[in-house]
């Protein structure tokens, strides 16, 4: 909130200033979503803005009446639930209506619970029914409460994989889950209302994903980049450590990550399909994943066999990004394989993205093996994405990551008229590179860190010559 009604949102300001802003249909949807969501009432300095807020919420009550528009969808009515009880008990007196208002919108959430969507959808709204119960008081508290608890119960149990990885493998939305899941352990603390053994849950469900956080965090402290991902819309590895401090969640398993991933050993996520290789100042983070779960791929990319790269602490070679949810070409273009750090054949993608949220056909990933010695760390598999294609190709890839090189190779298992590998290097980066078994050529490139931003980059693209190629990537 820049102003008392100007909002930076996916790198776009506009300005709220008339009832009909709420729900412009020349604005972007997920733009407006993010007007309704109120974060700037939990934000870094929120208590300059005071007087903003309180204007905002009475505005918001004013100029959205139940039911009607954006604000109310449940998406944006769980979020909005959550940030309002946030601002109540930092200290901040109601305005006028507000409770009245809050209850309406947990009532009409309560019977529009978004089980046709599942995954992180129906979480919002099961944390959105936990505060409510919590903090209003009463019979339809309490049963707002049960039904809250009940969801948070079974979606904890089917969402977070047994390695604590989020099952929709986007580390953007594994770590806006997980800073849920530490609102509601310091929820436990403010309120009596709620049952210990589910506070203990959360506590234990924290401290695994606070763990895969850790391992698939890049040195800079920021999310990677597979699937759905971007910066700016979820807290970094070291906000959410600062987090998990304050509420008491720093278990030795967690730290206990962190000296293993920095002596360079492989840490292999195998529910979640990811990898984390280091050796010297190189850290490889690797997508050896399944895209999703089978019923919910809808922030899927066709990123499969892919990587990022990390020197130094810098970022060097990088997946493409998310820039846009918007169901256009450029949103195809970045769920698209050759935005992402791995091999397209014959033109295709390792798994049919098609619409905004929609996969056909899924790649799956086999036999991932890992190995170390004296030399390199490295990690082997293959996927069964391209067996669609007349060819019926099999792409295998080994990544092997040594102090001042990594050696990617890849064999292609099958017939196929073209084959190219992409590699996306960071802006401003580059690597010293050779090709045994292809022809590569550098050509101008994009990149999408966040929402509304393309970035200027190149890349390195590299046209099979035979069944096997291999690129050596060398630093001093």
């Amino acid at each position: 909130m820049t102003a008392p009604s100007t909002f930076r949102f996916l790198s776009t300001e506009r300005a709220i200033t008339a009832p009909v802003d709420w729900n412009r249909s020349d604005w972007p949807k997920l733009w407006l979503y993010n007007a309704h969501y109120f974060d700037d009432l939990v934000a870094d300095g929120a208590a300059n803005r005071n007087e903003w807020h309180r204007a905002l919420i009475a505005r918001w009550v004013a100029e959205n009446p139940p039911g009607k528009g954006n604000g109310w969808e449940p998406y944006p009515t769980s979020l909005r639930i959550v940030n309002w009880f946030k601002w109540l008990l930092a200290g901040n007196a109601p305005m006028p209506g507000m409770l009245d208002s809050l209850a309406v919108q947990v009532r009409w959430l309560g019977k529009r619970l978004e089980r046709h969507l599942l995954g992180n959808h129906l979480w919002a709204n099961a944390k959105a029914l936990v505060f409510a119960g919590a903090c209003f008081q009463g019979s339809e508290a309490e049963s707002w409460l049960r039904s809250g608890l009940l969801l948070t119960q079974r979606e904890l149990q089917e969402q977070i994989l047994a390695d604590g990885g989020h099952f929709e493998r986007s580390p953007m939305y594994h770590a806006i889950l997980t800073e849920d899941v530490l609102d509601l352990v310091q929820l436990g603390a403010l309120s009596g209302a709620l049952p210990m053994a589910d506070v203990q849950a959360w506590r234990e469900a924290a401290t695994r994903m606070l763990g895969w956080a850790k391992v698939m965090a890049h040195p800079d402290g920021d999310i990677a980049f597979f699937n759905d991902a971007a910066f700016g819309i979820s807290p970094a590895w070291t906000a959410l450590s600062a987090y998990a401090s304050a509420v008491g969640v720093l278990p030795e398993s967690v730290q206990g990550v962190k000296r293993q991933v920095e002596e360079g050993q492989v840490q292999l996520l195998p529910q979640s399909g990811y990898a984390r290789l280091v050796s010297g100042p190189a850290v490889l983070l690797t997508d050896v994943a399944s895209i999703g779960p089978d019923y919910l791929p809808g922030h899927a990319h066709a990123d499969t066999l892919s990587f990022e790269l990390s020197l130094d602490g810098r970022r060097v070679l990088v997946n493409g990004g998310t820039s846009t949810y918007q169901n256009d070409a450029e949103r195809q273009r970045q769920r698209g394989t050759a935005a992402h750090n791995t091999v397209v054949v014959d033109g295709g993608d390792s798994s049919e993205v098609w619409s905004a949220f929609r996969v056909a056909r899924r790649a799956r990933v086999h036999d991932v093996t890992s190995s170390q010695d004296d030399d390199a760390v490295s990690l082997s598999a293959w996927h069964d994405g391209y067996l669609r294609l007349p060819g019926r190709v099999r792409h295998h890839r080994t990544w092997s990551l040594r102090s001042n090189a990594l050696v990617v190779t890849d064999v292609l298992d099958g017939q196929f008229a073209n084959a190219e590998a992409c590699f996306l290097f960071a802006p401003g980066e580059g690597l010293q590179w050779r090709v045994e078994g292809g022809v590569g050529r550098l050509e101008p490139a994009v990149w999408n860190p966040r929402f509304g931003e393309s970035v200027d980059t190149t890349r390195l693209v590299v046209k099979f010559g035979g069944p096997r190629c291999c690129v050596v990537f060398s630093w001093s």
